[in-house]
């Protein structure tokens, strides 16, 4: 059946789907955090010496040993169960209650549920005790097997001695856990008393062991020390162990750190445990020359504290101390009062940064050049031996740089910090704060972060790389080892053979039946040096086959104990092979010890970057004796180095500030998979949370702090930057930081969770720029009206903020930023247009002057103020809210404190670009209902009183009085008109305000027009509206061909047809896009200075308010207008005006500086809205005086007439 073509069958569906496993998908997102797998699969190769049997051709004697080292791994695993019990107890017995009387009711319950709850807890510390017994029973045995007189001469492997020696580091561990854990005898002290109230009969005895064993202070060691010291020579066999500690820790054959810190436990427990009051001393041993205690003293003072477990430390050289023998003067470096090295990582961290490059370097080398290979190329045996060792260098210096951090941290934690030394340090703070906290100065802090950056970020490298490397490995480990075997060992077995060197030759073969794997399968029989001949004269060619495997646990032990064997002095087959021939197998010998760990790769790559200790606090929680559940994250190692990248906003270190958190990592890991403890792992994961809510809020707070302040300085003027720079006055911008880096982490990996950090900084920051519009708000509600300017300035720098950082966050609009913090949404007004217009209510109009020559407001001092509302204290913000820094706060506040004097033109138009359309015409409308409410109130009952004070009817003088009598008549007419007690004040003030009021509206629509023709002019290109250009009538002026207007134009039009938006959107684009942007040209052509005129409406409006008869007067006689009767309001302004223009004393102040120009205004606009305009310029009393006096241009001294026709002229 076939299928149509547009479906595919279910089986190549399948197919394709499997596919997509191998596309690569390629993230953009800059790596600075460490390894973290949401899978890690890890195959486990070593067996325990299982398939031992399988090797029948090798020595009987090694087999043995290997089966006896099964048994001691065994113990050794076990152990470290123990140990794990041991060190994460929690004290139980202080959540269960106690009976506080016999007489207590429930005491038999309380007895009962206390057994209940802690047997469990008790079972296992008397098997615990039980592995005490065995385990140092079964070192005993091992000691005497291998101290009996007739094996004295025996050789003893590398191996052997090295597992002896974990034994002995596993007594010391227990030993110092059971010391340091007083809440296990708590515990039992609380179950024994519980259980003997019960009267419960258990094994007494077992009990009695365990509460002495309990009761005593190191138990274990003591024990072990008086079981071993009772065997013959057994201090023959700890020399051994003694020494091989001492080789290997100079050789530096180690690789993981708590093998280089067990090294040195070891030799000193191992000194310890020979040192006896009879019996062996180590220092007549050392006289001996069996062991070196010079060495051993300078290792010590190397290293004075190492990890013991978890965050408990000890000094090696305490047990040194405490033998029976001790000599002080013997020990010079570890009794001298100098540092010991691991306390300074400083001294060496240059020399880390030079290795780390160099080593980064030939590592991105290799990895381009394996990049650029063609596949299915074959290294050669010198590339693969060429990546071995890059794997082990790299290996080798993971390892080292954990070990200085571990070092330096075990020395901190035994050395805390007294407030004498660290003046920073309180005199309550706790011992744990003062070890951690307190303890480390702010270089060392960036210093371990440095080295833990190196040190995960390595790690991330090579394990990318693990498939090469491994491939390189065991193609090279194979080929070393069958060269070895099947080429090199030729000659030493012709040697053995044709001397009959019998044992040398079983060893050799032995060797060579373990491990070699010959080319067809099976040992050429024809090789001369079986039988002890020499190579024919063209040769004996061996072919040594090349593969991608390595050998196993098991197959490795065997080959280097039988190798071994022969270099071993004990043995006697050194002195039967060629010297030449030693070297080369001890160098092979030398090379082979490490192959273990690089056929682990995986497992010895994550073991030598594990810092997961630098979090557990088991030790010092128990110092607390029950007062600290757990510390607070101040205390915490991973959140001290995280937390001062943050607090000191170091630029150079920021990138580092996810390489603490991998710490938290590690100690998950070890939580679950070492110590498997679910409560330890919860704890973690409770300070993760915490931590990393922490580091959100933190770092979203600087990185808008510093767009903010860049934003502040970009907006800065350059001028003004210029004129501070030369004052000495710096306005520096930020330093540059290197945010761009975190804010690209769309995936961090942290306890198996994947993390976008940008997701969680974004409404962090859109939060922050939210409350920074509305601190810039709150800020202008707080003063007056003249603030509008830096409020525009403050919205502008938080648009460019904004703008700054939406290229790498994703924010909200700002338009939706502003609206909500405007508060818009929860009123139609907003809380800018409230404030404005209470402030244009309660402050501009009624206590400013206008002037027009300036074109300004100006406050009054002289007048009555309007007390408003009180204003709101404006709340203290922190600087990043306002200009960003307290420089820039200072620097803008001197700029806008220049607008603070009066209101004019800038605020307008600030209020102009601010409030939209909608927010303009409200303020409008509740400028004309000002209006309305004075004039059809307070204006018109003070118009209804002056009408009162005029005379009924006053004419126009004539000329032929002159102007001093013209001026007496009219001060006579308006004698009591100029007597109203409130006629320079209240009224006065009412017009006063009506003007600002008018004046206000002209001046926003003045100021609103010129706004909108600026949006014209940008917008004419897209709009397809293109001016006429000039063509000069006479066609001889141009050189050009003439042409009409309309073909320039057209030709203007098709040259710009590009740039005309509606057209291309309405081919190119969809229905609801070209609708969109229709609806924008048009919005955009049609403004109001196109059509409307503001002003003019306001004038009508005015209009419909003058409807009382008051204002229009009685009918005129002659049907015309009235001449002589003073019942129109033309008539009462002309005595107002006559009242102004009168001229007052030196010391008074004149009208002008009193109300400015808003109360002629008032006056003007009455007349004009009235049609008055005609009757007014042909009646007014001031008029009439000033054409009388430029006739005659008569003064009077008293009445001071011509300077009163002065400001007649000028009104």
């Amino acid at each position: 059946m076939t299928l149509p073509e547009n479906q595919v069958s279910l089986k190549s569906a399948l197919e394709k789907v499997d596919t997509l496993t191998c596309v690569t998908l390629h993230d953009e997102q800059p790596c600075i955090e460490a390894l973290s797998l949401s899978i890690h699969y890890r195959a486990k190769f070593d067996t325990n010496f299982e398939d031992k049997n399988a090797f029948v051709s090798s020595v009987a004697k090694y087999k043995e040993q290997a089966t006896g080292q099964a048994v001691l791994n065994q113990l050794l695993e076990e152990g470290e169960e123990y140990a794990v019990m041991i060190y994460t107890w929690r004290c139980c017995s202080r959540a269960i209650p106690q009976v506080q009387s016999n007489n207590q009711v429930n005491k038999e319950e309380i007895y009962q549920q206390t057994v209940d709850v802690l047997k469990p807890l008790i079972d296992k510390l008397m098997k615990f005790m039980d592995f005490q017994a065995k385990a140092i029973e079964r070192f005993c045995d091992e000691v005497k097997q291998l101290c009996h007189k007739g094996a004295k001469n025996d050789f003893v492997s590398e191996a052997y001695l090295l597992t002896l020696g974990k034994l002995l580091n596993m007594f010391a561990v227990l030993n110092e856990l059971m010391n340091m854990k007083a809440s296990v005898n708590n515990d039992y002290s609380v179950y024994k008393r519980a259980a003997q109230n019960l009267k419960q009969s258990g094994d007494q005895e077992a009990m009695q062991k365990l509460s002495l064993s309990l009761a005593t202070q190191n138990k274990i060691r003591d024990t072990l020390k008086i079981r071993v010291s009772a065997i013959p020579g057994y201090e023959e066999l700890i020399i051994d162990i003694v020494n091989i500690c001492v080789m290997m820790y100079e050789k530096d054959m180690y690789l993981e750190p708590t093998e280089k810190h067990m090294l040195v436990k070891v030799m000193a427990f191992g000194l310890f445990i020979m040192d006896t009051p009879t019996g062996p001393n180590i220092y007549r041993l050392n006289d001996k020359r069996k062991v070196n205690l010079s060495k051993i003293d300078k290792i010590l003072k190397q290293l004075e504290m190492v990890p013991l477990y978890g965050d408990m430390m000890i000094a090696p050289y305490s047990f040194i101390k405490t033998g029976p023998n001790y000599d002080a003067s013997k020990w010079p470096a570890c009794e001298s009062s100098s540092l010991s090295p691991q306390s300074n990582l400083l001294g060496g961290l240059e020399m880390i940064k030079e290795r780390h490059m160099q080593y980064i370097s030939r590592l991105t080398k290799y990895n381009n050049e394996s990049s650029a290979r063609m596949p299915g190329t074959k290294k050669t045996d010198a590339e693969n031996q060429e990546l071995t060792d890059l794997a082990l260098k790299g290996l080798a210096l993971l390892s080292k740089w954990t070990q200085q951090v571990m070092e330096l941290y075990s020395w901190k934690l035994m050395n805390p910090t007294k407030p004498e030394v660290n003046p920073n340090c309180p005199e309550n703070a706790e011992e744990y704060e003062r070890a951690t906290r307190y303890n480390y100065s702010s270089e060392e802090k960036f210093a371990i972060v440095e080295v833990i950056a190196m040190i995960k970020g390595l790690q991330l490298f090579m394990a990318r790389l693990e498939t090469l490397f491994m491939d390189a490995i065991k193609h090279h480990i194979y080929g070393e080892l069958q060269e070895f075997v099947q080429s090199f060992l030729r000659e030493p077995l012709r040697k053995a053979t044709s001397k009959k060197k019998d044992v040398i030759r079983v060893v050799i073969m032995s060797v060579r039946e373990t491990c070699a794997d010959w080319f067809d399968g099976t040992e050429p029989k024809t090789d001369p040096a079986l039988v002890g001949k020499k190579d024919p004269p063209e040769g004996f060619g061996i072919k040594v086959p090349r593969k991608n495997v390595g050998p196993s646990s098991t197959q490795l032990y065997m080959v280097r104990t039988m190798l071994e064997s022969l270099i071993d002095e004990r043995s006697g087959g050194k002195k039967s092979v060629r010297r030449d021939h030693i070297a080369v197998i001890e160098e092979f010998h030398k090379k082979s010890f490490f192959w273990s760990y690089l056929i682990n790769f995986n497992e010895t790559l994550f073991n030598c970057g594990d810092l997961s200790q630098l979090w557990y606090r088991e030790f010092f929680l128990e110092l607390t004796m029950g007062k600290r559940i757990q510390f607070p994250i101040e205390m915490s190692m991973p959140w001290i180095l995280t937390d001062h990248i943050l607090e000191t906003k170091e630029p150079s270190m920021m990138e580092y500030i996810l390489y603490p958190l991998d710490l938290y990592n590690d100690s998950a890991q070890y939580a679950l998979m070492r110590f498997r403890k679910q409560f330890l792992y919860d704890e973690v994961e409770a300070e993760v949370n915490l931590c990393f809510d922490m580091l959100v809020y933190k770092l979203s707070d600087q990185i808008f702090a510093y767009y903010k302040q860049l934003a502040g300085c970009i907006m800065l003027d350059r001028r003004f930057r210029n004129e501070c720079i030369s004052q000495g006055i710096k306005n520096d911008y930020p330093a540059a930081n290197r945010y761009l880096t975190l804010l690209k982490q769309r995936h961090v990996q942290l306890l198996g969770r994947s993390i976008d950090l940008n997701s969680l900084i974004s409404p962090m920051v859109n939060l922050s720029l939210q409350k920074s519009l509305s601190a810039a708000i709150s800020k202008f509600e707080a003063g007056d009206l003249t603030g509008i300017v830096e409020l525009e300035g403050l919205i502008e720098m938080n648009r460019l903020a904004h703008k700054l950082l939406s290229e790498y966050l994703i924010l909200d609009d700002f338009e939706v930023i502003f609206i909500e913090a405007n508060q818009i949404e929860d009123s139609r007004i907003g809380r800018l247009i409230l404030h404005i217009f209470h402030e244009l209510t309660l402050d501009i109009m009624p206590n400013y002057c206008y002037n027009s020559s300036t074109n300004r407001f100006v406050k009054s001092a002289f007048l009555r103020l309007v007390q408003g509302d009180a204003k709101e204290k404006l709340p203290k913000s922190s600087k990043q809210y306002v200009w960003g820094s307290k420089q820039l706060n200072s620097s803008f506040y001197h700029i806008y404190s220049l607008y603070t004097g009066f209101f004019g033109t800038p605020h307008i138009r600030a209020i102009c670009r601010l409030l939209d359309y909608h927010g303009l015409a409200i303020i409008i409308s509740l400028s004309v209902e000002i209006v309305e409410v004075l004039v059809t109130g307070q204006i018109l009952e003070d118009a209804k009183v002056l009408m009162e004070s005029l005379p009924p009817k006053c004419n126009l003088p004539l000329f032929s009085y002159g102007s001093p009598g013209i001026l007496a008549f009219y001060k006579s007419q308006l004698d009591s008109f100029m007597q109203f007690t409130i006629l320079k004040t209240d009224v006065f003030q009412t017009f006063n305000k009506m003007g600002n009021a008018i004046l206000f509206c002209m001046l926003l629509e003045q100021n609103l027009n010129q706004e909108e023709v600026h949006d014209l002019k940008q917008a004419a290109p897209f709009q397809n509206i293109i001016p006429k250009p000039f063509i000069p009538k006479d066609p001889k002026e141009t050189k050009e061909p003439a042409m009409t207007v309309a073909e320039v134009m057209k030709q203007l039009e098709r040259k710009y047809a590009s740039l005309h938006v509606v057209p291309i959107i309405e081919k190119l684009g969809s229905k609801e896009q070209a609708d969109i942007i229709k609806e924008g040209d048009l919005l955009t052509k049609d403004r109001l200075c196109c059509n409307l005129s503001i002003f003019e409406f306001i004038l009508q409006k005015i209009r419909t308010f003058m409807g009382n008869k008051l204002w229009h007067g009685s009918t005129p006689a002659n049907g015309v207008m009235n001449l002589d009767t003073c019942d129109e309001f033309h008539r009462l302004w002309s005595a107002v005006q006559f009242v102004y223009c009168i001229p007052v004393g030196d010391h008074e102040f004149t009208i002008e500086e009193m109300f400015g120009e808003g109360l002629n205004w008032a006056g003007c606009v009455l007349i004009t809205v009235l049609g008055q305009q005609r009757r007014f310029e042909a009646l007014d009393f001031s008029y009439h005086l000033l054409k009388a006096h430029r006739q005659d241009m008569k003064d009077d001294a008293v009445s001071n007439l011509k300077k009163l026709a002065e400001r007649i002229r000028k009104f």
